[in-house]
């Protein structure tokens, strides 16, 4: 099970199983496998088993009171991803969440919506 003070580290497998049961609540395997099968091939028996790990590792949990196994993510969607985002800054940009900005808006990749929006919140943090 999952030690109460370690966060969550997500494989990439099972993080794509975290964005389904993010978006649609608890869900039984079948109904996370047929979202899953719109972005790439995967087999239920593979997804099962995924969610049979993430269950015993402490990040879903799994009601068992009917006949469909239903299962739900223990930790919040943003809990999960300040710790991911965190980490990535940490080793990548040696805690400089400024070198990561710099490195996304660097890619001119950021519409102009994006760019007021940044904005915007930047002057929110300011005052």
């Amino acid at each position: 099970m999952k030690d109460q003070n370690k966060p969550i580290e997500p494989t990439k497998s099972e993080l794509e199983i975290l964005q389904v049961l993010w978006k649609q609540g608890p869900s039984t395997v079948r109904a996370v496998n047929d979202e899953l099968l719109k972005q790439k091939d995967v087999n239920y028996t593979t997804t099962l088993k995924l969610m049979q790990i993430m269950a015993d590792k402490g990040i879903l949990k799994r009601n068992e009171s009917q006949m469909k196994h239903v299962y739900s993510v223990v930790e919040e969607e943003q809990a999960t991803k300040a710790h991911l985002v965190d980490k990535f800054v940490d080793s990548m940009y040696n805690g400089s969440a400024g070198k990561l900005v710099m490195q996304l808006l660097g890619g001119n990749k950021t519409s102009q919506q994006e760019l007021q929006e940044i904005k915007d919140l930047l002057k929110k943090l300011e005052e």
